[in-house]
């Protein structure tokens, strides 16, 4: 019986399924978001969630486990000092799959498959204070800048040639 066995075989032989899954946590750990197709993403969740789970762990073995997975050593270094900081305190569900398009050369459905807190490690910008009604007068009083004398020269030159009244072009000799 197959009680609890539900690897998405992918349509594919089992070592180009384990390329494709490596490849596809790689760039979702390193860029934070992927766009592939929905069974490809049901797969990669499961295998992502892990990666993670890893990263939380934090000891020499989860990140020798990791590490023979992910392709690239900055992902691994990204995923063990950044990402298992920021869903510390997350028990899991650690990536969401969102159905986005239907792709147009083989009208496969596609889903994008992004980390949960994505956006939310950047700083919210902070407010600016509100400048006093004295200030702006004085901006609004301020002389106007004079210009340095390349740029009257530069002026100059436009005005002059805008000013000149164009000739007629010839006309080609057709033979």
């Amino acid at each position: 019986m197959r009680h609890r066995r539900r690897r998405g075989k992918l349509a594919r032989p089992a070592a180009h399924r384990t390329a494709l899954l490596r490849n596809l946590v790689t760039s979702l750990l390193d860029h934070e978001l992927v766009e592939t197709t929905d069974p490809r993403a049901k797969e990669l969740k499961r295998v992502a969630d892990k990666m993670i789970t890893l990263g939380k762990r934090g000891d020499l073995h989860a990140r020798r486990q990791a590490a023979s997975f992910i392709r690239e050593r900055d992902v691994v270094t990204k995923l063990f000092d950044d990402l298992a900081k920021r869903f510390a305190s997350r028990p899991g569900g650690y990536t969401r799959v969102l159905k986005s398009r239907i792709r147009v050369g083989d009208a496969a459905p596609l889903s994008i498959v992004e980390l949960v807190d994505r956006g939310t490690e950047t700083k919210a910008p902070e407010p600016k204070p509100e400048k006093k009604a004295t200030e702006k007068k004085a901006r609004q009083k301020k002389a106007p800048e004079k210009k340095a004398p390349e740029q009257k020269a530069r002026a100059k030159k436009a005005a002059e040639k805008s000013a000149e009244p164009k000739r007629p072009r010839k006309k080609k000799a057709t033979g």
